[in-house]
Protein backbone atom coordinates (compact mmCIF):
# COMPACT_ATOMS: atom_id res chain seq x y z
CA UNK A 1 0.00 0.00 0.00
CA UNK A 2 1.28 3.60 -1.04
CA UNK A 3 -0.19 6.67 -1.88
CA UNK A 4 0.09 5.34 -5.57
CA UNK A 5 -2.46 2.57 -4.61
CA UNK A 6 -5.66 2.42 -3.48
CA UNK A 7 -6.59 1.41 0.31
CA UNK A 8 -7.55 -2.08 1.18
CA UNK A 9 -11.43 -2.83 1.71
CA UNK A 10 -11.23 -4.47 4.77
CA UNK A 11 -9.64 -3.65 8.12
CA UNK A 12 -9.34 -5.97 11.11
CA UNK A 13 -8.70 -4.13 14.21
CA UNK A 14 -6.80 -5.46 17.07
CA UNK A 15 -8.07 -5.62 20.71
CA UNK A 16 -7.86 -7.63 24.24
CA UNK A 17 -10.85 -9.69 23.60
CA UNK A 18 -10.04 -10.62 20.01
CA UNK A 19 -6.19 -11.26 20.21
CA UNK A 20 -7.31 -15.06 20.39
CA UNK A 21 -8.69 -15.73 17.01
CA UNK A 22 -6.27 -12.96 15.61
CA UNK A 23 -3.81 -15.23 13.61
CA UNK A 24 -7.11 -17.41 12.02
CA UNK A 25 -9.19 -14.15 10.86
CA UNK A 26 -6.11 -12.63 9.23
CA UNK A 27 -5.99 -15.91 7.54
CA UNK A 28 -9.89 -15.66 6.41
CA UNK A 29 -9.53 -11.83 4.76
CA UNK A 30 -8.76 -11.35 1.23
CA UNK A 31 -5.16 -10.83 0.28
CA UNK A 32 -3.98 -7.10 0.47
CA UNK A 33 -6.33 -6.67 3.51
CA UNK A 34 -5.15 -4.45 6.88
CA UNK A 35 -4.75 -5.34 10.32
CA UNK A 36 -4.66 -2.00 12.89
CA UNK A 37 -2.93 -3.07 15.67
CA UNK A 38 -3.86 -1.30 19.05
CA UNK A 39 -3.20 -4.16 21.74
CA UNK A 40 -3.28 -1.13 24.54
CA UNK A 41 -3.73 -3.98 27.13
CA UNK A 42 -0.40 -4.93 27.10
CA UNK A 43 2.33 -3.31 28.11
CA UNK A 44 5.82 -2.57 26.01
CA UNK A 45 7.69 -5.24 25.82
CA UNK A 46 4.47 -8.14 25.74
CA UNK A 47 2.81 -5.35 23.07
CA UNK A 48 6.04 -5.12 20.70
CA UNK A 49 6.04 -9.10 21.22
CA UNK A 50 2.81 -9.35 19.88
CA UNK A 51 2.68 -7.00 17.53
CA UNK A 52 5.64 -8.97 15.63
CA UNK A 53 4.16 -11.99 16.04
CA UNK A 54 0.63 -10.56 14.10
CA UNK A 55 2.59 -9.03 11.76
CA UNK A 56 4.27 -12.03 10.29
CA UNK A 57 0.92 -13.86 9.79
CA UNK A 58 -0.66 -10.21 8.46
CA UNK A 59 2.40 -10.28 6.15
CA UNK A 60 1.96 -13.89 4.93
CA UNK A 61 -1.37 -13.11 4.01
CA UNK A 62 -0.28 -10.15 1.94
CA UNK A 63 -2.39 -7.99 4.28
CA UNK A 64 -1.19 -4.25 5.63
CA UNK A 65 0.72 -3.69 9.09
CA UNK A 66 -0.64 -0.29 10.73
CA UNK A 67 0.44 0.55 14.15
CA UNK A 68 -1.33 2.78 16.96
CA UNK A 69 1.41 4.97 18.09
CA UNK A 70 3.60 7.35 16.67
CA UNK A 71 5.67 7.42 13.06
CA UNK A 72 9.04 6.68 15.27
CA UNK A 73 7.56 3.82 16.63
CA UNK A 74 6.17 2.36 13.52
CA UNK A 75 9.36 3.14 11.68
CA UNK A 76 11.50 1.29 14.24
CA UNK A 77 8.52 -1.84 14.63
CA UNK A 78 8.57 -2.07 10.91
CA UNK A 79 4.94 -0.92 10.53
CA UNK A 80 3.36 0.00 6.94
CA UNK A 81 1.61 3.08 8.79
CA UNK A 82 0.04 4.79 11.96
CA UNK A 83 -3.45 5.29 13.63
CA UNK A 84 -4.41 7.14 15.90
CA UNK A 85 -6.39 10.84 16.27
CA UNK A 86 -5.76 13.69 13.80
CA UNK A 87 -3.81 15.16 16.38
CA UNK A 88 -1.52 12.33 17.03
CA UNK A 89 -0.29 12.24 13.17
CA UNK A 90 2.48 14.63 13.41
CA UNK A 91 3.33 16.19 10.10
CA UNK A 92 2.99 14.84 6.64
CA UNK A 93 4.90 12.62 5.33
CA UNK A 94 5.68 9.91 3.14
CA UNK A 95 4.86 7.44 5.88
CA UNK A 96 0.77 6.47 5.95
CA UNK A 97 -1.14 8.21 8.64
CA UNK A 98 -4.76 6.76 9.95
CA UNK A 99 -6.76 8.77 11.53
CA UNK A 100 -9.93 8.52 14.05
CA UNK A 101 -13.12 10.93 13.46
CA UNK A 102 -16.55 10.52 15.16
CA UNK A 103 -18.04 14.60 13.84
CA UNK A 104 -17.60 16.68 12.06
CA UNK A 105 -14.81 18.60 13.83
CA UNK A 106 -12.76 15.40 13.75
CA UNK A 107 -13.28 14.98 10.25
CA UNK A 108 -11.54 18.81 9.72
CA UNK A 109 -8.97 17.73 11.88
CA UNK A 110 -8.04 14.57 9.79
CA UNK A 111 -8.50 17.16 6.73
CA UNK A 112 -6.25 19.70 8.24
CA UNK A 113 -3.82 17.56 8.92
CA UNK A 114 -3.65 15.68 5.53
CA UNK A 115 -4.37 12.11 6.98
CA UNK A 116 -4.10 9.65 4.07
CA UNK A 117 -7.28 7.86 5.41
CA UNK A 118 -9.76 8.49 8.46
CA UNK A 119 -11.87 5.62 9.93
CA UNK A 120 -15.20 7.64 10.88
CA UNK A 121 -17.23 5.90 13.86
CA UNK A 122 -19.01 4.15 15.29
CA UNK A 123 -21.57 3.95 12.84
CA UNK A 124 -23.58 1.10 14.34
CA UNK A 125 -24.08 -0.24 17.94
CA UNK A 126 -20.95 -1.47 19.46
CA UNK A 127 -19.23 -4.27 22.48
CA UNK A 128 -16.71 -1.77 22.53
CA UNK A 129 -19.20 1.02 23.52
CA UNK A 130 -22.02 -0.48 24.90
CA UNK A 131 -25.24 1.96 24.37
CA UNK A 132 -23.27 4.84 23.35
CA UNK A 133 -24.13 7.41 20.27
CA UNK A 134 -23.87 5.84 16.96
CA UNK A 135 -23.70 7.59 13.61
CA UNK A 136 -25.81 6.07 11.91
CA UNK A 137 -26.27 5.79 8.11
CA UNK A 138 -27.52 8.75 6.64
CA UNK A 139 -24.77 10.92 9.35
CA UNK A 140 -22.12 8.75 8.19
CA UNK A 141 -22.49 9.46 4.64
CA UNK A 142 -23.26 13.41 5.53
CA UNK A 143 -19.74 12.74 7.66
CA UNK A 144 -17.77 10.79 4.73
CA UNK A 145 -18.78 13.97 2.24
CA UNK A 146 -16.73 16.02 4.31
CA UNK A 147 -13.47 13.74 4.20
CA UNK A 148 -10.59 14.98 1.70
CA UNK A 149 -9.40 11.26 1.97
CA UNK A 150 -10.64 7.42 1.21
CA UNK A 151 -13.39 7.06 4.47
CA UNK A 152 -13.07 3.68 6.81
CA UNK A 153 -16.43 2.76 7.94
CA UNK A 154 -15.87 1.50 11.40
CA UNK A 155 -18.36 0.62 14.54
CA UNK A 156 -20.43 -2.92 14.75
CA UNK A 157 -19.32 -3.51 11.44
CA UNK A 158 -20.13 -6.93 9.10
CA UNK A 159 -20.11 -7.75 5.94
CA UNK A 160 -23.98 -7.23 5.64
CA UNK A 161 -23.99 -3.80 7.51
CA UNK A 162 -21.17 -2.60 5.07
CA UNK A 163 -23.58 -3.48 1.93
CA UNK A 164 -26.70 -1.91 3.86
CA UNK A 165 -24.33 1.64 4.12
CA UNK A 166 -23.17 0.90 0.72
CA UNK A 167 -19.76 1.54 1.77
CA UNK A 168 -16.86 -0.92 0.40
CA UNK A 169 -14.28 0.22 2.71
CA UNK A 170 -14.59 -0.71 6.10
CA UNK A 171 -13.23 -2.37 9.42
CA UNK A 172 -14.24 -3.98 12.39
CA UNK A 173 -13.16 -5.57 15.42
CA UNK A 174 -15.78 -9.06 16.12
CA UNK A 175 -17.00 -8.32 12.86
CA UNK A 176 -14.53 -9.88 11.67
CA UNK A 177 -12.32 -11.82 14.15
Amino acid sequence: MTRANPLPNLWLISDARNDAALEAALARLPHGSALVFRHYHLDDAARRTRFHELAAAARADGHFVILSGSVELAQAWGADGIYGSPESLGAPSSFLRFATAHDAREIALANAAKADGVFLSPIFPTRSHPGGQCLGVATFHELAAQAEMPVIALGGMTAERAKMLDWPRWAAIDGLS
